[in-house]
């Protein structure tokens, strides 16, 4: 029988794809994402305040990984204020981000966040018998000893992304991609979607690693 022999390097892929907390479950891309060379792209969190510590984790996360794959990738929040957009019109915006160098806008979006509560139901497991099995008193009084583990309900948060890239020279969405990332610590969010997402845009043509 012929053993299956994985590469040191796609072994290593795999493992850190199952260990991650965010998968991507769908996304899309232009015909035209494949033929532009992006010199200067703004990675945009659009959350709530509430929610800034979030979206500057987000921000600054994936711009990092996009830098790590040839892009020049900026996070808002190091060049702008939170609302610095929201007082112009299209024309205006589109305007402001060309003067400023940037040939495309990368969106992340907190699309839902939703609480899950599942329950893990409690196990028996009795203690050796040893001889003690073969007689009644014996059999008794070690079946008093089992071990019984109740059930108990643990809380899961999910949260729903959805991330477009722009190009800013024509306002035409050129990608997109939705995730979901099960129950994540706050430190490994930011970093576990951005490399999530760099992967699908390298997968999908959308970026070639220089």
């Amino acid at each position: 029988m012929k053993k299956l022999i994985v590469p040191a390097s796609m072994a290593i892929m795999i493992l850190l794809a199952a260990c991650s907390s965010t998968k991507v479950t769908s996304s899309w891309k232009s015909d035209e994402a494949n033929k532009l060379n992006y010199r200067q792209v703004l990675v945009l969190g659009l959350m709530p305040n509430k929610d800034r510590s979030i979206r500057m984790n987000m921000e600054n996360e994936l711009a990092e990984e996009l830098k790590g794959s040839g892009v020049n990738a900026i996070a808002a929040s190091t060049v702008f204020s939170p609302n610095q957009l929201n007082n112009m019109n299209e024309q205006r915006a589109l305007r402001f981000l060309r003067n400023k160098g940037y040939d495309a806008v990368m969106t992340i979006v907190l699309l839902d966040k939703a609480k899950e509560k599942n329950y893990v139901p409690g196990n028996v497991s009795y203690q050796p018998y040893g001889g003690y099995y073969s007689r009644f008193w014996g059999y008794y009084r070690t079946v008093y000893g089992r071990v019984y583990t109740p059930g108990y309900y643990t809380t899961s948060t999910n949260y729903f992304w959805e991330s477009n890239l722009y190009s800013v020279a024509d306002n035409k969405m050129l990608y997109s991609v939705q995730s979901k990332s099960f129950d994540p610590s706050e430190d490994k969010i930011g970093r576990d979607y951005a490399k999530q997402i760099t992967r699908d845009m390298l997968k999908q043509g959308v970026l070639v690693k220089k």
